[in-house]
């Protein structure tokens, strides 16, 4: 499927993240968020980046059988360190044992993208950036915590929020690490769609947009 600028298909942003979604409309891609609630806890995985590639392609799966004719976009974002996976806190004090594992460290965080624009097929791929913390006090890991930013996020930060103080070093796709890879995306959008102005508007991507 190749379509025009003036005839851009709506896409189906399988995600409740106001993240994603405001990426997404930067890039000006028309949206119909419809999000699908996927128990990674009950997804089988030998390595971080398979759960995240699973992860994804299950909320495809969920919402696929609704929407025709159009494409649909899934991304699961997972932060991990030394092979373990640091999902959403369970309460402050997770948080505050997530960030103290950070502290100092160099991590990864990987998205598994999937995006499905033809009956028969998912088209799967992962982003994986490497992001350094500073060490941290327990004074600060304590006001992140208390601010509550970190509570409905992977790894218990936010880059684009108060945390990103906390970064020392990042290494790759910087909007990867707020939750959805651009580069990625395009270059899988771009086997089914002229995106040609998305990669300008990607260019003007700004932090202080998110």
């Amino acid at each position: 499927m190749t379509v025009s600028k003036t005839t851009f298909p709506t896409i189906v942003l399988v995600s409740a993240s106001p993240r994603r979604r405001a990426i997404l409309e930067k890039l000006g891609l028309p949206l119909v968020v419809a999000p699908a609630h996927v128990d990674e806890d009950a997804i089988p995985y030998s390595s971080p980046r398979e759960l995240a590639l699973k992860a994804a392609y299950a909320k495809i799966q969920a919402r696929a059988h609704e929407w025709q004719n159009t494409i649909l976009l899934a991304c699961d974002t997972i932060v991990a360190l030394d092979g373990h996976v640091f999902g959403k806190p369970r309460d402050y004090d997770d948080a505050r044992q997530m960030l103290r594992r950070l502290s100092g460290r160099r991590h990864s965080v990987i998205s598994g993208v999937a995006v499905k624009a033809t009956p028969s097929s998912v088209l799967l791929d992962a982003e994986e950036t490497f992001v350094t913390f500073r060490p941290l006090t327990e004074e600060q890991i304590d006001a992140y915590v208390k601010s509550g930013e970190p509570m409905d996020k992977a790894g218990a930060y936010a880059i684009q929020g108060l945390a990103g103080k906390f970064v020392a070093n990042i290494e790759g796709d910087y909007w990867n690490v707020v939750g959805l890879p651009v580069e990625k995306l395009l270059e899988m959008l771009g086997q089914f769609i002229d995106v040609g102005h998305l990669r300008q508007a990607a260019r003007n991507l700004r932090k202080d947009d998110i």
